[in-house]
């Protein structure tokens, strides 16, 4: 395994990251214990969940499972990165949710007492909260990894000026600020490439891209509907909308002799600022297919022709949409 270094840090993960949000909704208790022990197996040492995953609300029912199989296996705490989120709605109260100093603390000391660790690797901000002061949140994250439960602070969804923005300010505090960034990008979501990978690259922030498959539209759709997998409404509209590049897409993936979830991970491992795609198997199977990407080289003409299929925004801004 090629480890690599999360963004700007010395700490090294796994250049896939396993995601954890169909622990409980979708995947057995018994079945995640395995999917993480495989995980390991296989060299991935790179965990993210959320305080949020299981959608029960204040119950954290996947840092639960987490929590458990980390104290049925305790040796394993020290072999693993691992990465939880703060934002969302925890409890009905007016604090239970967002980036107040109240909330972040109180999360923090919730989300390590279900995951069953003193401390969090990767404590990441779910979403911008426009309602807070960043002085605010920076005294709250310093106090935490004064403190030891908190070794480094990202964020996800942020917009490339909410990441300026916060690590000047961390900067001017002299602390070390947001170290990653989790963003929805895959080969037919490309906006982040205007200004999120741009800010990513100047501040040293490690990009760990969400739906690298595009919610399965990228992992040889059109195949699946033709052997009778039933699709979403939702689905079949993208299906539908896209189908042309689907086409092609899936075509140079069988010339390339390449599986398209494959080659959608290879895309991304390739693009620069990527630490580590995040991968969301619901079972053991996935799980080995999606390690296949780490053995893909894409070539400089195949990149070509999956940017024809799929063109991003232009490239950075505002050259994308100026001069």
């Amino acid at each position: 395994m090629d480890y690599r270094h999360l963004g700007r840090t010395g700490l090294q993960v796994s250049p896939l990251c396993l995601g954890t949000m169909n622990f409980g909704p979708e995947t057995t208790e018994e079945d995640s214990y395995r999917i993480m022990d495989r995980a390991l197996d296989l060299g991935l040492n790179f965990f993210d969940t959320a305080d949020v995953y299981g959608w029960k609300l204040g119950e954290g029912v996947t840092e639960g499972i987490i929590g458990r199989w980390l104290e049925k296996n305790p040796g394993k705490r020290d072999q693993i990165v691992l990465a939880t989120k703060v934002y969302g709605k925890m409890g009905e109260g007016p604090n239970d949710q967002k980036l107040s100093a109240y909330h972040i603390r109180r999360a923090c000391e919730d989300s390590l007492r279900r995951l069953k660790t003193d401390h969090i690797d990767l404590y990441q901000m779910h979403h911008i909260d426009r309602a807070t002061p960043w002085e605010e949140v920076w005294q709250a994250m310093e106090w935490l990894v004064a403190q030891g439960m908190v070794l480094y602070v990202g964020s996800s969804n942020f917009a490339g000026w909410n990441i300026a923005q916060a690590n000047t300010l961390a900067q001017a505090r002299h602390f070390v600020g947001l170290v990653s960034e989790q963003s929805l990008y895959n080969l037919n979501a490309r906006m982040i490439e205007l200004e999120v990978i741009p800010a990513c690259q100047a501040f040293g922030v490690g990009l760990i891209p969400w739906s690298p498959l595009g919610g399965g539209l990228l992992g040889g759709v059109l195949q699946k509907v033709s052997e009778g997998r039933r699709a979403s409404e939702r689905m079949q509209g993208q299906i539908e909308k896209h189908r042309s590049q689907l086409e092609r897409y899936e075509d140079l993936c069988r010339d390339l002799g390449e599986r398209p979830a494959d080659v959608a991970l290879a895309w991304l491992l390739s693009r620069p600022a990527v630490t580590a795609p995040i991968i969301g198997p619901r079972t053991l199977e996935q799980l080995e297919e999606n390690v296949r990407a780490l053995d893909i080289t894409l070539s400089a003409q195949t990149l070509e022709a999956l940017d024809a299929i799929w063109p991003g925004p232009g490239g950075q801004a505002p050259e994308a949409y100026a001069w």
